[in-house]
């Protein structure tokens, strides 16, 4: 239940199971929003909390086959996000939200693993809701999503949104741990590469075994209500084919840092070409059309 706050504090929930999904999508749909500002400096708006939570160890397999990933002992660095996804929505529909959540754009998704999480292990997670401050294009603010066990901290997430609007205000810089990715990326000489084939249910296929059922990941026809030509496909599922890739060319240690900016979207079907290339001691990847014209992902693994 929410802690007692005024105005001066940030919401506070804390959560004795994981909320149920539906409900929160019915909210996000029905709810009426405030007119959006820019932040005042407040260091967090709202968090959120969800104490000794256990993988299912069916879902972590389909997610494993939907995803790309190889039979493991330990989680994919990028399956405590969908662990977290019901905490974001949480926050989203709260009332210290005030942007419409329909439209809102992942732009950018830090992930930085501490050390490998096995998957009997119970983990304690917590979400935060920073601040938007005012860019050219609308509103950016931040999820940071912390995850630990038995108090140490094993795994850090930061995921950058845009709010789309109109707005007055003088651009500033997102205060975030997660700036844009070195232009050097762009640059990287390429080692390797492979294309993949995409299919048009992909995106119903990540929905069940993320529980992010958003519409515009699920059919042309409803991807076609928020002015996409036909479906895409999740950015986060993109991102962990990504990480996949990588853990089947080299395997990863047991600490690093993964960072994607999202360019643009993935229309479902699609047939893609994934592309790597090591340099100054980082790995640097990118997915984009088979013609290499278009970019729909760039991304940086970065070894601790």
């Amino acid at each position: 239940m929410p802690k007692a706050t005024d105005r001066s504090s940030p919401l506070q929930i804390e959560l004795s199971a994981r909320p149920a999904i539906l409900p929160l999508y019915l909210r996000a749909l029905t709810a009426r929003r405030k007119k959006a500002s820019a932040s005042r400096g407040e260091a967090v708006l709202a968090s959120v909390s969800l104490c000794r939570q256990r993988v299912d160890r069916e879902q972590l397999r389909a997610y494993r086959d939907v995803c790309g990933f190889a039979e493991g002992g330990h989680l994919p660095a990028t399956y405590p996000f969908v662990l977290a996804m019901p905490l974001h929505l949480k926050l989203l529909v709260s009332e210290a939200f005030t942007f419409p959540i329909l439209g809102l754009v992942h732009l950018r998704n830090q992930i930085t693993q501490h050390r490998p999480i096995a998957s009997d292990e119970a983990l304690d997670i917590h979400c935060e809701l920073l601040p938007a401050v005012a860019v050219k294009r609308g509103y950016e603010f931040a999820l940071a999503t912390r995850v630990s066990v038995a108090g140490e901290l094993v795994w850090e997430c930061e995921s950058v949104m845009l709010s789309r609007a109109r707005h007055s205000g003088k651009d500033q810089p997102l205060h975030s741990g997660l700036a844009a990715l070195p232009h050097g990326i762009q640059n990287m000489p390429i080692e390797s590469g492979e294309s993949w084939t995409i299919p048009e249910a992909a995106g119903r296929n990540y929905a069940r075994v993320s529980g992010d059922w958003n519409p515009i990941h699920l059919f042309a026809s409803s991807a076609r209500l928020f002015g996409f030509s036909s479906a895409i496909v999740h950015g986060m599922w993109t991102k962990a084919a990504c990480l996949a890739a990588l853990e089947k060319r080299a395997g990863l240690q047991q600490r690093f840092r993964l960072s994607v900016e999202f360019k643009r979207p993935v229309l479902l079907p699609s047939s893609v070409r994934f592309e790597c290339g090591t340099g100054s001691g980082a790995t640097g990847f990118r997915v984009t059309d088979d013609g290499g014209k278009s970019l729909y992902l760039s991304g940086l693994l970065e070894l601790l």
